[in-house]
């Protein structure tokens, strides 16, 4: 006589907890009263239960500054980076192999028992252990994700449930959300490559604070702390960044996709000076090159003879706001 039974189940695989980011306050992170004011709706409207997304061009500190709000949460925090080929299997988890156990009772010699168990095995993924830590999760430029993947995020915003479908044979079909779980997100909606169109009934469970290049000050004290310059040579980079930044940015020199400098061009400059020893000056050779070198990428898509304009104006703008070699070591007379 012969039993044979086959039972198919899920079982859940418990995940180690050493993903998790768990940010701290940076020496380099500039706080100005346009920071400091950003922060405080952000954390305002984290604390309300609602979802901040920093949306904006590249350049503009985004994702610095939700790592920052992150940070002052003191959770600890999730990171995920928009991917076009991501499914929602690869936010929340899915079937990971399977488990066989096999049983054979041949205790009785004239019965032959036979039980046979196959179980698939369910790992977790980001979004599921955040949602069931209570995590801070920081999903960066969320929309290079398709909307597709980031359904999955509808019902965790508005009902707090993640439903997980395969898991519903254990009684686990639906996690409900912890209770300090936050979610920030970043996107550049003036970015067309590989980004997708974001669902409306996505972005209306979130609230979307819009940040632009932020004010001269800020720009000077984030190009002094990521490279050591001083703050009056991190001045004249910075002067020279934006104007040209408004002469690239101009209708009729730019066309089509607009690429215009940002404050990651002022920090790249400073930190080349501080490597080289070199200051700038408007008669440093070095420090005319360095300039061309860095900011030409963002002249590349416009015609020929705009391209040749704006090289010259970098040359005027070099002028404008940087001192000779030989008037800058001029000590100054305090009368």
């Amino acid at each position: 006589m012969s039993i044979n039974n086959l039972n198919i189940s899920t079982i859940k695989i418990e995940q180690p907890e050493n993903d998790n980011i768990y940010p701290e306050a940076s020496a380099e992170f500039v706080q100005t009263p346009y920071i400091q004011e950003v922060t405080e709706r952000a954390l305002l409207y984290l604390d309300a239960g609602y979802p901040v997304h920093f949306a904006g061009p590249a350049g503009t500190g985004k994702t610095t500054l939700a790592f920052h709000i992150a940070a002052l949460r003191k959770r600890p925090v999730t990171l995920i980076h928009g991917n076009h080929e991501f499914g929602s299997s690869d936010l929340i988890g899915k079937e990971s192999g399977y488990r066989r156990h096999r049983l054979v009772d041949n205790y009785v010699h004239s019965v032959m028992k036979e039980e046979e168990e196959l179980k698939s095995l369910w790992v977790d993924n980001r979004l599921t252990t955040c949602c069931r830590n209570g995590d801070t999760l920081v999903y960066d430029e969320f929309n290079r994700s398709t909307p597709e993947a980031n359904n999955v995020l509808l019902s965790i915003l508005e009902e707090g449930i993640l439903n997980l479908p395969s898991l519903r044979s254990m009684g686990d079909g639906y996690l409900e959300v912890h209770p300090s779980f936050r979610a920030i997100f970043t996107s550049n909606p003036q970015e067309y490559a590989g980004t997708h169109a974001t669902q409306d009934a996505l972005v209306d469970r979130m609230i979307t604070i819009m940040l632009n290049y932020p004010d001269r000050d800020t720009e000077v004290r984030v190009a002094v702390a990521k490279s050591g310059i001083s703050n009056e040579e991190a001045g004249f980079i910075v002067d020279i960044v934006n104007e040209f930044r408004e002469l690239s940015n101009h209708k009729s020199l730019s066309s089509g996709q607009k690429s215009m400098p940002t404050v990651r061009a002022s920090i790249a400059i400073s930190r080349v000076l501080i490597q080289k020893g070199e200051h700038a000056f408007r008669d440093n050779v070095f420090f005319h090159r360095v300039c061309h070198d860095v900011l030409c990428m963002y002249i590349q898509k416009i015609s020929p003879s705009n391209r040749s304009f704006l090289d010259k104006q970098l040359e005027v703008l070099i002028g404008k706001f940087c001192p000779a070699a030989k008037s800058a070591l001029v000590p100054k007379v305090v009368k």
